[in-house]
């Protein structure tokens, strides 16, 4: 407990699933959040209210993390409420619809790539220069084993997370000089809105192929982040931290 004590986080997509899973933990571990959502504000004013009864400060912050205009401004709004960003998780993301790639509109396309790889660009972008200047701090990013595995009919998706994994080894690097740290989860079958819809797609198989033989929880994405953003990790950089019961392996 208390890793986390004294600084601050802005989570985006934090209002729901993996996200909500983070932030929670964050504030278990002493950090004040700021929480990102799209469109449900109720889910983030819950996330909000849950973070306030564990002691901590909390805030939500409307944006799509598309639109590079929104997260600049959210983020320049996340600062102003905490006085500086010590945690960023660029963790919002769209699901593409199960299609061979000739049957993919071009336009379901462009969406998932503009949330999925854009907005996390949009995320990194908009605190990097922040946390260089103030030598200090740490960016994780939230990508998927399907990015190696790029299993049939999932392409807008494993191409995009294909780009956050590379989005987080060149910004590791040109931010590694002033002390800043940026990593990456990579997440299996997670038992969250997401996850459920993939099960009913593909069925109990998904599961048998995990050799620990289930689904994982947001709880367990969350301890890596934790683990990421605290001083534990701090000779840890520009790593992709699978969290997926061994099915990549």
């Amino acid at each position: 407990m208390d890793r986390l004590t004294g600084r601050t986080a802005m989570v985006t997509g934090g209002s729901r699933g993996i996200g909500r899973g983070i932030a929670l933990a964050f504030a278990r571990e002493g950090a004040d959040v700021a929480i990102n959502y799209r469109r449900d504000r109720e889910a983030a004013l819950q996330t909000v209210a849950a973070i306030e009864a564990l002691g901590r400060r909390a805030v939500a912050l409307q944006a799509d993390v598309a639109d590079w205009e929104a997260v600049r401004a959210m983020t320049e709004s996340a600062i102003g409420h905490f006085g500086h960003l010590d945690i960023t998780v660029a963790n919002s993301g769209v699901a593409a619809r199960p299609q061979a790639i000739w049957d993919v509109d071009v336009e379901h396309w462009r969406r998932v790539i503009d949330v999925d790889l854009n907005g996390a660009f949009h995320t990194c972008k908009a605190v990097a220069r922040h946390m260089v200047d103030r030598r200090r701090g740490t960016i994780i990013l939230i990508s998927s084993v399907g990015a190696d595995i790029c299993a049939a009919f999932g392409s807008p998706y494993y191409v995009a997370k294909a780009g956050v994994n590379a989005l987080t080894r060149c910004l590791a690097k040109e931010c590694a000089p002033a002390g800043v740290r940026v990593n990456c989860i990579a997440p299996g079958l997670v038992r969250t809105d997401m996850g459920e819809r993939l099960l009913d797609f593909v069925g109990q198989g998904l599961i048998n192929a995990i050799p620990l033989n289930r689904a994982g929880e947001p709880e367990d994405v969350a301890a890596a982040a934790v683990f990421l953003a605290s001083d534990d990790a701090s000779f840890v950089t520009g790593k992709i931290l699978q969290v997926d019961g061994g099915q990549a392996s």
